[in-house]
């Protein structure tokens, strides 16, 4: 392992597990294909236009978060120390000593079964970088999520979490290297909850995927459709999926469940002959189910997105299609009116905004409005996200975000990154 710039002090803690790198290939046979990376950063020169930034360190205090003008003036230490102050100004976030670690995973007859998800139980010292690169997904093997993060990252060790936080704490402990996370579906909407997590948390986003949603009806070798008295899923799979549960399980209950794959887990560990679960064509070869009907999605364009995230920002570019995410909360009496001059500062520069999500502050949710002689009310307050088509390496996204910043009491720009302009299909070979 190299050393570190002293610009990205790693400052790991010490490993106390000394086996976990035996049990992390304990579990090679789930995922075979790997690749060796290296914990170190390069002070590479960068140039962009408009003067922003002549290093990665440049780069990460001009763009990577733009500081609440409370926090700018608490926080005015050096390029680290300022950076992380600002991150805890805005979010609110204390970086609390929680760790986590690999659970063993179970056997059976004898043999390894397969990788169990890091839970918040799991707590222990995070060990050192390793030499793989290794993947926080939420849910268990043969999950969508376990799709996303293998398009995004094909020789990777996939590392699976039984909440989404989790996944967040995985990549700031060291734990993993990435996490690969939805924040969208095409029928479902946004996923509010990592949307919080976002602001909760200090990652970055450097890359976002998309993967089809293919939906298959599975249950244990021999049973018929006619027998089936229980269909458990997800709950957005259900409602994806009800015009063609309706025809072929009339007469079976519809219950929810926490995760896709873990449903058809459930069905296989406890013999259910009597339900069926909708989960993707791998979750049944992982857990020998059989697959019913295939392709039962009722909207053949059905597509998650997901964000890949990371402890540090990517250096944006301008050599291909990008995509700069932000989060901002309005300057205190200015309300939602803040919205339509922040959409103005990008009609006039001619960006094209992808995305528009609020979310109830989390630090001030509700204000007292008006005056003793009429009477008081109470109105929300609230934080926007938004997506937008440009480079954080282009003038007009930052002269953009300088004038957005006027309106507002913080901003957070999450991460620039490149689009996800790869071709899909909605075979099932495509997505899981």
């Amino acid at each position: 392992m190299q050393a570190v710039s002293p610009t990205f002090s790693c400052d790991l803690k010490p490993m106390i597990q000394t086996n976990l790198t035996a049990k992390i290939a304990r579990y090679s046979h789930v995922n075979r294909n790997r690749v060796s990376v290296r914990c170190s950063y390069k002070s590479e020169s960068f140039s962009f236009p408009n003067g922003v930034g002549s290093s990665r360190a440049d780069w990460q205090s001009s763009c990577a978060i733009l500081a609440s003008k409370v926090a700018s003036a608490e926080n005015s230490s050096s390029i680290t120390g300022s950076l992380a102050g600002q991150v805890a100004a805005v979010n609110g976030h204390s970086n609390d000593s929680v760790n986590l670690s690999l659970v063993p995973s179970n056997t059976q007859n004898g043999k390894p079964g397969l990788i169990q998800p890091l839970t918040n139980t799991d707590l222990s010292p995070a060990p050192s970088h390793g030499s793989t690169l290794r993947v926080a997904y939420q849910g268990v093997p043969g999950a969508y999520s376990e799709a996303a993060a293998g398009k995004a990252y094909p020789k990777s060790e996939a590392i699976p979490c039984d909440q989404f936080d989790v996944a967040f704490q995985a990549v700031e402990l060291w734990i993993a290297d990435r996490a690969v996370l939805p924040v969208e579906n095409s029928l479902g909407g946004s996923i509010h909850r990592n949307y919080d997590l976002l602001l909760r948390h200090r990652l970055h986003i450097v890359g976002e995927v998309q993967i089809p949603v293919h939906h298959c009806l599975l249950a244990l070798p021999g049973v018929r459709p006619d027998c089936v008295r229980r269909v458990i899923s997800h709950p957005q799979a259900l409602a994806q999926t009800e015009g063609s549960l309706n025809k072929l399980t009339p007469k079976a209950a519809i219950e929810a469940f926490h995760d896709t794959a873990a449903a058809a887990e459930y069905i296989a560990s406890n013999n259910l002959r009597d339900t069926a679960a909708v989960a993707s064509a791998r979750a049944a070869e992982l857990y020998g189910l059989q697959i019913l009907a295939d392709g039962i999605q009722d909207d053949a364009g059905n597509v998650t997105r997901f964000l890949m995230l990371a402890r540090d920002p990517i250096i944006p570019r301008t050599d291909r299609p990008f995509k700069t995410s932000i989060v901002f909360a309005a300057q205190e009496r200015e309300g939602t009116s803040v919205l339509f001059k922040v959409l103005s500062a990008f009609a006039f520069r001619n960006i094209s905004l992808t995305k528009i999500e609020s979310r109830p502050h989390q630090n001030c949710p509700v204000r007292v409005v008006g005056d003793g002689g009429v009477g008081t009310a109470k109105q929300f307050e609230y934080t926007f996200y938004v997506d937008f088509e440009a480079s954080m390496a282009e003038a007009r996204a930052q002269n953009a975000l300088s004038e957005v910043q006027e309106y507002t009491s913080f901003l957070r720009v999450l991460g620039s990154y490149p689009m996800d302009m790869s071709p899909w299909s909605t075979s099932p070979s495509e997505d899981a």
